[in-house]
């Protein structure tokens, strides 16, 4: 098991350097002047642009400014936005939002998306299992911000459940219906994968064995049956949490969510290399814990699996 963990480490570590290097790369080769675009309309001198240049090595080569900030990732100085504040604050401040948000959304979809696929497969062919299918169909057809404004219109104007838009400071109560909007492709796409699984599950010999023993279903459907269709769901989940960082930039524009999306997504626009670069680099971080933590499930869901040594 240990040398497993530190294989899978050692393979991190390129990743991480190809994936700062790429984004770094993107980021740098985007058109336009970053320092022009602080002042909008406004022209700026020369020798403040060239005192701007200098302070955020503007004026060094791509490579020289991509391994100043690698050496400042491994100092723990994030940099410091075009704006003045350090990237570190900014994060500390929106990430936890987005941490909420796709935990919520994470669990809406796991949760429901589970129990739905499995009922869907052991009935397979039945009014439920023709339901779950088509409902699924029609969420994956549906780009996200029309399942957006639609949610936001019926329960937040005419029914009045929910806020329209996320109060300060985030709270939970709010973050329910972009929770639940963020997970509902996701929901369809694991009860697709939840059924299809459960249905070749239950056609394997160990399960014919298990009934042919005289065991329940009580005990066949969870231990045997559920437990060995996991296994492709959890994979799909932890892509699809790193997916739930990233791609909540729609989401939390519509219900004007103050997380990662939208700080991103400015920073984008204004051309900021250090705080672009350094919130992908943590959700890279974030993503390959999270995979590797994945591939150690593996071997508790099905006993079959051993870690190569």
């Amino acid at each position: 098991m240990t040398g497993y963990i530190f294989r899978r480490v050692l393979q991190a570590i390129p990743v991480f350097f190809g994936t700062t290097f790429l984004i770094y790369f993107m980021v740098f080769a985007m058109p336009g002047d970053p320092v022009l675009a602080l002042f909008g309309d406004k022209t700026p001198s020369p020798a403040v642009i060239e005192q701007l240049r200098q302070q955020y090595h503007l004026d060094q080569p791509f490579i020289v400014q991509y391994f100043i900030y690698i050496g400042g990732i491994f100092r723990g100085d994030l940099g410091v936005s075009f704006s003045g504040q350090p990237v570190a604050d900014i994060l500390a401040r929106t990430f936890p939002v987005t941490i909420r948000l796709a935990i919520l959304a994470l669990l809406f979809e796991t949760v429901a998306g589970i129990l739905v696929g499995l009922i869907s497969g052991l009935r397979k062919g039945k009014l439920f299992d023709a339901s779950a299918l088509t409902i699924s169909l029609i969420l994956i057809s549906l780009p996200i911000f029309v399942i957006a404004f639609v949610a936001q219109f019926v329960f937040g104007v005419q029914l009045g459940w929910a806020r329209t838009t996320v109060g300060p400071g985030a709270p939970i109560q709010d973050l329910v219906l972009p929770a639940l909007v963020l997970a509902s492709i996701s929901f369809a796409q694991i009860v697709r994968l939840t059924r299809s699984s459960v249905i070749e599950t239950s056609g394997l010999d160990f399960v014919r064995t298990a009934y042919s023993k005289g065991l329940s279903r009580k005990r066949i459907i969870p231990v045997h049956i559920l437990r060995n269709s996991l296994i492709p769901v959890i994979t799909y989940l932890a892509t699809d949490f790193g997916v739930l960082l990233v791609g909540a930039t729609v989401t939390e524009g519509i219900f004007n969510v103050p997380g990662v999306g939208n700080t991103l997504y400015q920073a984008i626009i204004r051309g900021e290399g250090p705080t672009v670069v350094s919130f992908v680099t943590v959700m890279v971080l974030l993503y390959l814990v999270v995979n590797l933590v994945v591939d150690l499930l593996y071997g508790l869901l099905d006993p079959r699996i051993r870690f190569v040594k």
